[in-house]
Protein backbone atom coordinates (compact mmCIF):
# COMPACT_ATOMS: atom_id res chain seq x y z
CA UNK A 1 0.00 0.00 0.00
CA UNK A 2 1.54 3.24 -1.15
CA UNK A 3 2.21 6.24 1.43
CA UNK A 4 -1.11 7.91 0.98
CA UNK A 5 -3.39 4.67 1.40
CA UNK A 6 -1.41 4.03 4.83
CA UNK A 7 -1.97 8.07 6.03
CA UNK A 8 -5.70 7.49 5.27
CA UNK A 9 -6.24 4.17 6.97
CA UNK A 10 -4.41 5.89 9.89
CA UNK A 11 -6.89 8.80 10.16
CA UNK A 12 -9.97 6.72 9.79
CA UNK A 13 -8.96 4.68 12.56
CA UNK A 14 -7.90 7.80 14.72
CA UNK A 15 -11.12 9.46 13.44
CA UNK A 16 -13.30 5.91 14.41
CA UNK A 17 -11.79 5.75 18.03
CA UNK A 18 -12.57 9.53 19.03
CA UNK A 19 -16.17 8.88 17.63
CA UNK A 20 -16.55 5.37 19.66
CA UNK A 21 -14.43 7.83 23.05
CA UNK A 22 -17.01 10.69 22.54
CA UNK A 23 -20.45 8.44 22.22
CA UNK A 24 -19.24 6.61 25.25
CA UNK A 25 -19.07 9.37 27.39
CA UNK A 26 -22.39 11.66 25.46
CA UNK A 27 -24.31 8.22 26.64
CA UNK A 28 -22.79 8.13 29.87
CA UNK A 29 -24.02 11.54 30.44
CA UNK A 30 -27.41 11.24 29.42
CA UNK A 31 -28.07 8.32 31.20
CA UNK A 32 -26.43 9.79 34.40
CA UNK A 33 -23.79 6.95 34.78
CA UNK A 34 -21.22 8.22 36.72
CA UNK A 35 -18.07 6.08 34.66
CA UNK A 36 -15.52 7.44 37.50
CA UNK A 37 -17.34 5.68 40.45
CA UNK A 38 -18.98 2.66 39.07
CA UNK A 39 -17.47 1.96 35.53
CA UNK A 40 -13.66 3.22 36.22
CA UNK A 41 -12.49 0.04 34.86
CA UNK A 42 -13.07 1.57 30.86
CA UNK A 43 -10.41 3.94 31.42
CA UNK A 44 -8.35 0.85 31.19
CA UNK A 45 -10.81 -1.04 28.97
CA UNK A 46 -10.89 1.89 26.07
CA UNK A 47 -7.17 2.05 26.00
CA UNK A 48 -6.58 -1.27 25.31
CA UNK A 49 -9.14 -1.27 22.90
CA UNK A 50 -7.42 1.65 21.34
CA UNK A 51 -3.96 0.04 21.37
CA UNK A 52 -5.81 -2.96 19.54
CA UNK A 53 -7.44 -0.54 16.92
CA UNK A 54 -4.01 0.64 16.51
CA UNK A 55 -2.91 -2.77 14.84
CA UNK A 56 -4.80 -1.57 11.29
CA UNK A 57 -3.32 1.47 11.28
CA UNK A 58 0.38 0.41 11.98
CA UNK A 59 0.55 -3.25 10.68
CA UNK A 60 4.30 -5.18 10.51
CA UNK A 61 5.70 -6.05 13.42
CA UNK A 62 4.93 -2.88 14.95
CA UNK A 63 1.22 -4.03 14.93
CA UNK A 64 2.47 -7.43 16.17
CA UNK A 65 3.15 -5.06 19.41
CA UNK A 66 0.29 -2.94 19.61
CA UNK A 67 -1.69 -6.34 19.88
CA UNK A 68 0.09 -7.51 22.44
CA UNK A 69 0.00 -4.16 24.43
CA UNK A 70 -3.15 -3.94 24.04
CA UNK A 71 -4.60 -7.34 24.53
CA UNK A 72 -3.05 -7.31 28.09
CA UNK A 73 -4.09 -4.09 28.84
CA UNK A 74 -7.77 -5.06 27.70
CA UNK A 75 -8.06 -8.02 29.79
CA UNK A 76 -6.71 -6.33 32.76
CA UNK A 77 -9.29 -3.84 32.46
CA UNK A 78 -11.63 -6.36 32.17
CA UNK A 79 -10.26 -8.32 35.15
CA UNK A 80 -10.58 -4.71 37.36
CA UNK A 81 -14.13 -4.26 36.11
CA UNK A 82 -14.94 -7.65 37.19
CA UNK A 83 -13.66 -7.27 41.00
CA UNK A 84 -14.88 -3.90 40.96
CA UNK A 85 -18.54 -5.54 40.38
CA UNK A 86 -18.00 -7.97 42.70
CA UNK A 87 -15.63 -6.67 45.17
CA UNK A 88 -13.52 -10.24 45.28
CA UNK A 89 -10.13 -8.33 44.84
CA UNK A 90 -8.51 -10.91 46.25
CA UNK A 91 -8.84 -13.07 43.11
CA UNK A 92 -5.52 -10.84 42.27
CA UNK A 93 -3.67 -14.10 43.66
CA UNK A 94 -4.96 -15.94 40.52
CA UNK A 95 -6.65 -13.08 37.94
CA UNK A 96 -2.73 -12.13 37.00
CA UNK A 97 -3.09 -15.57 34.84
CA UNK A 98 -5.38 -13.94 32.85
CA UNK A 99 -3.54 -10.84 32.21
CA UNK A 100 -0.02 -12.43 31.14
CA UNK A 101 0.01 -15.09 29.41
CA UNK A 102 -3.55 -14.81 28.52
CA UNK A 103 -3.48 -11.18 27.65
CA UNK A 104 -0.62 -11.56 25.69
CA UNK A 105 -1.89 -14.94 23.93
CA UNK A 106 -5.19 -12.91 22.95
CA UNK A 107 -3.11 -10.18 21.02
CA UNK A 108 -0.85 -12.81 19.19
CA UNK A 109 -4.04 -14.87 18.61
CA UNK A 110 -5.99 -11.52 17.31
CA UNK A 111 -2.74 -10.31 15.31
CA UNK A 112 -2.07 -13.49 13.49
CA UNK A 113 -5.73 -14.31 12.58
CA UNK A 114 -6.18 -10.49 10.82
CA UNK A 115 -2.97 -10.65 9.40
CA UNK A 116 -3.14 -14.53 8.31
CA UNK A 117 -0.19 -15.56 10.22
CA UNK A 118 -1.53 -18.96 11.16
CA UNK A 119 1.96 -19.70 13.09
CA UNK A 120 1.44 -16.75 15.44
CA UNK A 121 -2.38 -17.19 16.03
CA UNK A 122 -1.91 -20.93 17.08
CA UNK A 123 1.12 -19.14 19.36
CA UNK A 124 -1.17 -16.87 20.84
CA UNK A 125 -4.08 -19.84 21.00
CA UNK A 126 -2.21 -21.68 22.95
CA UNK A 127 -0.41 -18.70 25.02
CA UNK A 128 -4.24 -17.88 26.00
CA UNK A 129 -4.80 -22.05 26.66
CA UNK A 130 -1.91 -21.69 29.66
CA UNK A 131 -3.10 -18.27 30.98
CA UNK A 132 -6.27 -19.86 31.36
CA UNK A 133 -5.39 -23.28 32.79
CA UNK A 134 -3.09 -21.33 35.22
CA UNK A 135 -6.16 -19.18 35.88
CA UNK A 136 -8.30 -22.33 36.51
CA UNK A 137 -6.08 -23.90 38.56
CA UNK A 138 -4.82 -21.22 40.64
CA UNK A 139 -8.44 -20.03 41.33
CA UNK A 140 -9.35 -23.59 42.09
CA UNK A 141 -6.41 -23.95 44.71
CA UNK A 142 -7.35 -20.51 45.79
CA UNK A 143 -10.99 -20.78 46.13
CA UNK A 144 -12.34 -24.40 46.90
CA UNK A 145 -8.20 -25.49 48.84
CA UNK A 146 -7.27 -22.31 50.92
CA UNK A 147 -10.84 -20.16 50.70
CA UNK A 148 -9.39 -17.18 49.73
CA UNK A 149 -12.52 -15.02 48.91
CA UNK A 150 -14.33 -16.52 52.21
CA UNK A 151 -16.49 -18.71 50.73
CA UNK A 152 -18.43 -15.72 49.13
CA UNK A 153 -18.77 -17.84 45.87
CA UNK A 154 -21.15 -21.00 46.17
CA UNK A 155 -20.45 -23.73 43.48
CA UNK A 156 -17.51 -22.29 42.32
CA UNK A 157 -15.11 -25.41 43.33
CA UNK A 158 -17.54 -27.88 41.23
CA UNK A 159 -17.52 -24.76 38.03
CA UNK A 160 -13.50 -24.71 38.14
CA UNK A 161 -12.85 -28.52 38.09
CA UNK A 162 -15.24 -28.70 35.71
CA UNK A 163 -13.39 -25.97 33.83
CA UNK A 164 -10.34 -27.53 34.32
CA UNK A 165 -11.39 -30.96 32.53
CA UNK A 166 -12.66 -29.01 29.77
CA UNK A 167 -9.72 -26.91 29.01
CA UNK A 168 -7.68 -30.13 29.76
CA UNK A 169 -9.93 -31.98 27.10
CA UNK A 170 -9.45 -28.98 24.48
CA UNK A 171 -5.49 -29.00 25.02
CA UNK A 172 -5.12 -33.02 24.77
CA UNK A 173 -7.47 -32.91 21.64
CA UNK A 174 -5.70 -30.07 20.12
CA UNK A 175 -2.03 -31.87 20.61
CA UNK A 176 -3.80 -35.27 19.40
CA UNK A 177 -4.47 -33.94 16.16
CA UNK A 178 -2.78 -34.22 12.98
CA UNK A 179 -0.13 -31.87 11.60
CA UNK A 180 -0.77 -30.29 8.82
CA UNK A 181 1.56 -30.22 5.61
CA UNK A 182 3.03 -27.44 4.57
CA UNK A 183 1.45 -26.47 0.90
Amino acid sequence: MNGRGSERRSSVVIGGILIAVGAVFLVGRQMNIDLGRAGWPVFVIVPGIVLLLLVFAVGGLGGSGFAVAGGIVTVTGVVLAVQNQTGLWSTWAYAWALVAPGGVGLGLLVYGALTRQRDLALAGAWALLVGLALFLGFAFFFESVIGLSGGRIRGLDALLAAGLVVLGLVIVALSLRPARRAR
